[in-house]
């Protein structure tokens, strides 16, 4: 029998012969993804695990009205610290109305009515403000107030909306925004890639506005799950989904075929259980919640929380960081892309 099936001198592949022949087959690639997406299926359960599964309030802003001197706000107070193992940052105001605005700003989570006569007091919490965070002073206030002796009436400044009762609906439409933002600049990578960079840009801005309308409209429009604010609504979403497009585009530029693993660590595994949509801030670990409000996801949720439930008290930081993002990400892209492979620019004269 011929052995020349073992090579022109009819001698076995070495293994480094062997190592050289898998690494230029697609075998490397793929066993690669395999390994990938094994990592990345735990990493991805682990950081929702973490950031929600049992959140754990750390310090509250609370405004405080009236007799907040006395003992049984003091007592009140110890209790709910005690309850929720965390603090209360009470911060005295000159009157009620001034603690809504306070509200209103986005200040604290919650107001303490305390009257200079009687044995009662008045939490004041909101919902709007964050649903898990006022859930969580509504059950406690209620123990602490029967084990102090201290009556408590509670009421809701900022209730959510009908539709949306657990707060979910804006962490539900940035993550739509989010992906798809993605999604689509990669679909743009595999099916346009001779574009040039401004034409891949413009195409990112076109299927941002349309998908940022589409969602909007969805959510609003067709199933009445939350009343926008429309133009302001969307063009958060708009917003949202081109920073994720071009933060994708960003990466493929700097890492070719990898670039969906730091794009989708930095606004999925991170960006969204930080963002504040599903849990509050106040309630995330200390150091995820301040890594939150400097990604796409986190600023897009406070600015679409801030429309919908605090007219008239928007912020400029959640657009200057969505913003930012997606001039970063444009500049690196434009600078840096290798126009000779990815642009029409590097096509042979006789393949025009």
């Amino acid at each position: 029998m011929s052995d020349s099936s073992h090579g022109g001198h009819g001698r076995p592949p070495t293994a480094a012969e062997r190592w050289a022949a898998f690494r230029a087959s697609p075998f490397l690639p793929a066993s690669v993804l395999v390994l990938i997406l094994a990592v990345a299926a735990g990493l991805f359960a682990g950081s929702y695990t973490y950031a929600m599964a049992n959140p754990t309030p750390h310090s509250i802003p609370t405004a405080v009205v009236g007799a907040y001197d006395q003992d049984r706000t003091k007592r009140f107070a110890a209790g709910m610290e005690k309850a929720l193992s965390a603090s209360l940052r009470t911060r005295p105001y000159s009157s009620l109305e001034a603690a809504e605005q306070a509200v209103d700003d986005q200040q604290v989570f919650a107001v303490l009515d305390v009257p200079r006569t009687g044995s009662g007091l008045t939490l004041y919490v909101s919902g709007a403000s964050g649903a898990s965070v006022a859930q969580v002073l509504v059950q406690s206030a209620v123990q602490v107030g029967k084990a102090t002796g201290v009556p408590v009436a509670i009421h809701d400044l900022k209730p959510l909306q009908k539709g949306d009762p657990r707060g979910l609906a804006m962490f539900y439409i940035t993550l739509a925004a989010t992906v798809l933002g993605f999604v689509g600049a990669i679909q743009l990578n595999v099916h346009a890639k001779a574009l040039r960079p401004g034409e891949r840009i413009a195409f990112t801005v076109a299927y941002s506005l349309l998908g940022g309308f589409v969602i909007a409209a969805m959510v609003d429009w067709v199933l009445g799950a939350l009343h926008l604010p429309f133009l302001e609504s969307w063009t958060i979403l708009a917003l949202t989904m081109f920073a994720s497009g071009m933060v994708f585009s960003m990466f493929d530029t700097l890492m070719g075929r990898w670039a969906m693993l730091p794009t989708w660590g930095l606004m999925v595994l991170l960006g969204n259980p930080s963002s504040g949509g599903a849990v509050s801030w106040a309630l995330l670990p200390s150091l995820l919640g301040q890594i939150g409000r400097w990604l796409p996801p986190g600023a897009s949720v406070n600015a679409q929380h801030t429309a919908v439930y605090f007219p008239g008290h928007q912020h400029a930081w959640p657009f200057v960081i969505l913003i930012g993002w997606a001039v970063l990400s444009c500049a690196v892209f434009w600078f840096m892309r290798d126009r000779r492979l990815d642009g029409r620019e590097g096509r042979p004269a006789h393949a025009a």
